[in-house]
């Protein structure tokens, strides 16, 4: 064996072994393909309704692809790590490990932990449509709550009803 030979062999090896420690996976991504930048997804218009985010409790890799743009297979790895989600908290906790704040609150506008109407921390609920601090607040104290229809009762209080039709997707079962 020459010494070219033996030296390219150490340095395939040592490429494939950073590729690897870098979250990498392979094939590697489509020529094009990036992760999305906090600047790239300002530049993005965004409009999701609340039926149409993805439950980080029951979700696919497949869903993730398709709802968050440009979302890589690493931090599909990532989201999948956590399961289950108990609050949106944890999310950002367990996220933010791996990207910004920023990059955490872009991924929200796609996700949503399921909200438990007799469990949920204050945060979690707020994920709710047209449900802000002091409202939040207000859902909590009135706990327990005897059913689902009796918790959706209470939010309707705060929100319109389009907003109340969305908010039965985010509910736990």
């Amino acid at each position: 064996m020459t010494v070219m030979s033996r030296t390219a062999k150490v340095a395939i090896g040592t490429l494939a072994l950073l590729w690897v420690l870098t979250g990498c996976t392979f094939p590697p991504p489509a020529e094009g393909a990036r992760e999305t930048t906090p600047a790239a997804a300002a530049a993005q218009p965004v409009d999701v309704p609340g039926f149409d985010l993805v439950n980080l409790n029951d979700m696919t890799s497949q869903q993730l692809r398709a709802t968050i743009p440009d979302f890589g297979l690493r931090m599909v790895r990532e989201f999948f790590e956590y399961q289950p989600y108990v609050s949106i908290s944890q999310f950002r906790r367990e996220i933010g490990k791996y990207v910004d704040a920023e990059q955490v609150a872009f991924y929200e506008q796609y996700v949503f932990v399921p909200v438990d109407f007799n469990e949920s921390d204050l945060e979690t609920v707020k994920q709710i449509p047209g449900i802000d601090d002091a409202e939040a607040a207000a859902l909590l104290e009135s706990r327990p709550y005897d059913s689902r229809e009796a918790f959706l009762a209470k939010i309707a209080q705060y929100v319109t009803p389009e907003q109340l039709d969305r908010t039965r997707h985010y509910l736990t079962d």
